[in-house]
Parts: C-alpha cells; structure tokens; sequence
C-alpha cells in the first residue's frame, strides 16, 4: 500500500494551488506529502538562455517556493520535495506509480485551455496507471463549505467501476462528505442492446429501472463497506458528460473513470473525463479501470 500523496509543481499559480489541495488530501488521508519538480538539462535540444547550474537553481527555487507555501499553512505535515531530472511526462508518469494518487495544476476551463506543463498534463492524465486530480487555482485556495459533495460518474458493469467507486468512497469518508452516484442513461436505437439486454431491462420494469438497479448493484458492495457514508442514487437521461456536470454545483471533487484509446494523433481519454476535466467547476479526480 502506497502511503504519500505526489503533487507536481512548475511554479505558477496553478501548481501551488495543487500543492495546497495534495497538503489538505494528505493530512486527511495521514499520509505524507511528496512534491516534485521536473527539470532535465538538454543543452543539444532547446536554445541555451541560461547555463546549467543557473537552470538547476531556479528548478530548485521552483520546489523551495512550492516546500515553503505548504509548510507555512500545513506546519504538522510530513513533506518531501525532489527536483527529478528527466523529462515532464516519464517523471510525473513514474512519480505516479509510486503514490496514492499524483496531483496537477490545470490552467482554467474551456476546450483548448491547456494543464499545467502545457500538453503533459493530458498526457500524464491518460497514462497514468494511479488517479491523477487536477486542480485550478481557484479550487486550492480555501476549502469548500460543510456539506459539499464527492460526485462520481457510474457506468458499464460493477467490475468496470470498482476503481473508480473505491476512490469515490474513500474520498467521502475522508471528508465526512455523502456521495453523489451518478449513471447517466440515453434512449438506444432499436438495434443498441442486445436481446439479452433488453430481456433484463423488461424484467426490470423498463430502461430507467433498469438503469436503475445496474446503479444500485454497483454500489451495494461499497455502500457494506463504507457504511457512514451518505449515498445519494442519481439516474438521469442525457450524455454522461451534460448529465455529471449538471450535477457539481455543490461538490467538492468529481471523479470519473478513464479508459484510455488510441488515436492517430495521440492518447485520448474519453469523452466524459475530457469534458469533466475542461468544465467542472471543482478538482476532478480521473480513475482509470483499463
């Protein structure tokens, strides 16, 4: 069981708001706080504005701003900080496998705002083999207020959303916060379930009960296992992305599930997960359960 929650940093706004929501995960979860910056000196790659130990310095001026702004509002926490010299993507990737879960900054909402570290940020986020949260610099500043909510998309089988249901519940219990469910469900053409399928949901009493209780099976086993945790069952017709993001207004993460695809230009991680990630008003944590 890994035991330290890794934030990446680069010194804008953006990564010490992060860095103040991985302060704030960790102390809730007792853990401990890992902040790393990465730097790599390629002197044949990229123009040359600063020699080499003039870069390292202000890399390790990056982490120091990063150590000092944590300590000075979370003074009991353990931290550890590392400069790691390699490129952006292999660090925060290899970082990722080691941590309970890795934390980035994110640079605002709209479809071609980039994440922290311009593009690696995506990229980290559709490769990562742990959750990776993002977090604007309006979500880091405070808390939000009593009563907020931990929104999680449900979808596919139970075995294809534990992942993302574990972490949902644990986040809830953290917090003292209840949990939001949420399965959206759309109408099919007439050749989109299977036989089987549409067996199922006849016996079930139609599709929205049957959208139903595929909600409540997935949850059952968590609801036994975390049984302080209030549980609120959201069923609603529409696209995953509309129906999750009509539904943050009071949450105080939103997590969903990755499942990452292949693309001819590049790694694509699903349409619910890019829309929670570029609209949602509140951190998101991406799950994947590949």
């Amino acid at each position: 069981m890994t035991s330290a929650i890794t934030v990446g940093v680069d010194g804008s706004a953006e990564s010490l708001a992060a860095a103040d929501w991985a302060a704030r995960e960790a102390e809730l979860r007792g853990m401990s706080l890992r902040i790393v910056h990465a730097w790599l000196w390629q002197p044949l790659d990229v123009p040359v504005v600063q020699d080499r130990e003039t870069q390292a310095e202000s890399a390790r001026a990056v982490l120091r701003e990063a150590e000092t702004h944590v300590a000075g509002r979370h003074p009991a926490l353990t931290v550890t900080a590392e400069v790691v010299q390699d490129t952006a993507v292999a660090a925060l990737l290899r970082e990722a496998e080691a941590a309970e879960m890795l934390v980035l900054g994110s640079r605002g909402h709209g479809a071609f705002v980039g994440f922290l570290l311009g593009s690696y940020g995506q990229q980290v986020i559709a490769a990562a083999k742990r959750p990776v949260v993002s977090v604007r610099a309006g979500d880091g500043k405070t808390p939000r207020a009593e009563g907020g909510e931990i929104v999680v998309g449900q979808q596919g089988t139970p075995e294809e959303s534990d992942a993302v249901l574990g972490f949902a519940f644990a986040e809830a219990a953290a917090r003292g916060a209840a949990l939001r469910a949420v399965r959206a469900w759309s109408l099919p053409p007439i050749f989109a379930y299977s036989p089987g399928s549409m067996l199922l949901a006849d016996e079930a009493g139609g599709l929205e009960p049957f959208e139903r209780k595929a909600l409540a099976e997935a949850l059952a086993p968590w609801r036994t296992r975390f049984p302080d945790v209030p549980v609120i069952e959201h069923v609603e017709i529409g696209s995953a992305g509309q129906v999750l993001l009509s539904a943050v207004s009071d949450a105080e993460l939103l997590v969903v599930g990755r499942r990452t695809r292949r693309a001819p230009v590049g790694t694509r991680i699903g349409s619910v997960a890019h829309a929670a990630l570029h609209h949602a008003p509140c951190p998101v944590a991406v799950v994947p359960h590949d």
